[in-house]
């Protein structure tokens, strides 16, 4: 008999410990219950929200020599400020146009590159959305500026070979040097970027392609109806279509997928926290607004001689101004663009990447083009979307090579090394092409 007890005790102190457990799990259960009500009761009243827990920037108190010292001399490229002042003493003393184009491209660049940092820094007090809108604004001022003072002097060449080039280089040079040096840090697995976006992305750039090919292409069958004048009308409605669509780009990007941007899992969540303090700002949001104001101004100011020194630098250099135009110019231009694509994309951050390169080509070619169209129409310039059929060809084979490229959404080293060989096949065609003879050049 006491044998037979021993199984029966055991059992019970089983089925006793099962029911101790049973209570202890349906307590716990109770208690996640509880917590869970409460925070879906502060979420309903705002004191929660369901995204990662957003680090506020704390905004630095700088004085006005400390924060000179923080943008002006804590970066190195800055030691070639200085080309500027000089540039316009070389326009007035010697009037050596290849000097003067030569020093005053030398001069711009560290101002653009500078403005991407004055705009980074004002993108951290405006969120990820705002911010990203921000960089691909300030990002392409620089080239803005130049092509409205080239339209100003009736350059309406270089305004559409500048913007095109622009459009190439970030297309190109600018996407595949990330995905470059993402690559070389990342060697060892493809890195990811969202295919979803990608293919939106590439969506508008052939949809800013249809904008410019339909003039061109009507130019080049003499199929107009109005001999020399449905094609400037053609390009200015297309124009005005175009901006329309920027614009709703925009609102899809603030309002409507405005989630998108917010990180998804928890992994995410933990790298935002531990990258917090690296994202601080160095300087305030104001100082950060005059400094974008001075350099704009200073921009804006060295632009004006560039622009002058074009023709006779061409003529003094021996090199097509096509040349000039679309690769040395967007070049400078993109200094700020080239610098932060390559900086995320060594961060595995290949999103902002993207979000730099292909979103400042959509810019330009969605807005900056079509935005010269209509600012050349009320100069009284006959600005157009004929940017002809060598460049248009040109572009259009671009688009078509990149949103290849980005259809996996994947990137590495081989695919960033494509896209600059590719770049190079586009500059070594502009270097022995001869542009045909315009009334706006």
């Amino acid at each position: 008999m006491s044998c037979c007890k021993v199984p029966v005790l055991i059992e019970a102190q089983v089925e006793m410990g099962s029911v101790n457990e049973l209570e202890h799990k349906s307590l716990f259960r109770q208690e996640e219950d509880a917590a869970q009500t409460k925070e879906a009761s502060l979420m309903e009243q705002g004191s929660l929200s369901t995204s990662f827990p957003q680090h506020t920037p704390k905004s630095p108190k700088n004085s006005v020599l400390n924060s000179i010292k923080i943008v002006i001399f804590c970066n190195k490229l800055n030691l070639l400020l200085p080309f500027g002042p000089l540039a316009i003493l070389v326009h007035y003393m010697i009037d050596s146009k290849g000097w003067v184009f030569l020093l005053t491209l030398v001069g711009i660049t560290p101002l653009a590159e500078r403005l991407g940092y004055a705009t980074e820094q004002l993108a951290c007090y405006t969120g990820p959305t705002v911010g990203g809108l921000l960089n691909a604004t300030f990002g392409n001022v620089t080239e803005l500026i130049i092509s409205i003072f080239a339209l100003k002097n009736g350059m309406i060449r270089v305004v559409q070979l500048t913007l095109l080039g622009s459009i190439l280089s970030n297309m190109l040079l600018v996407l595949g040097c990330a995905f470059f040096c993402g690559g070389l840090v990342f060697y060892q697995k493809d890195q990811v970027f969202d295919k979803g976006t990608a293919t939106v992305n590439s969506g508008l750039l052939l949809m800013a392609v249809m904008g410019i090919l339909f003039p061109a292409v009507l130019h080049y069958t003499h199929s107009e109806v109005h001999a020399g004048s449905s094609e400037l009308a053609l390009s200015r409605f297309s124009s005005c279509i175009m901006l329309i669509a920027y614009a709703a780009y925009l609102f899809f990007q603030l309002k409507s997928q405005s989630n998108s941007y917010s990180p998804l899992d928890e992994e995410t969540n933990q790298n935002e926290e531990t990258s917090a303090e690296d994202e601080d700002p160095e300087i305030s949001k104001w100082e950060a607004i005059i400094w974008l104001s001075i350099l704009t101004a200073w921009v804006s100011l060295l632009s004006g001689y560039l622009v002058d020194a074009i023709e006779g630098a061409s003529v003094s250099w021996n090199i097509p101004i096509s040349f000039i135009s679309t690769i040395l110019l967007p070049i400078v231009g993109n200094a700020a663009e080239h610098a932060g694509a390559i900086m995320f994309a060594m961060k595995d951050k290949l999103d902002l990447s993207l979000g730099v390169a292909i979103g400042s080509s959509i810019q330009i070619s969605m807005f900056a083009v079509p935005f010269c169209v209509v600012i050349g129409w009320m100069m009284g310039q006959q600005m157009d979307l004929n940017f002809q059929l060598f460049e248009t060809a040109m572009l259009f084979i671009t688009v078509i090579v990149v949103a290849f490229f980005l259809q996996e959404g994947t990137s590495n080293y081989f695919k960033g090394l494509m896209l600059i060989l590719c770049y190079l096949i586009v500059a070594a065609s502009f270097f022995v092409h001869e542009d045909p003879p315009q009334d706006g050049i």
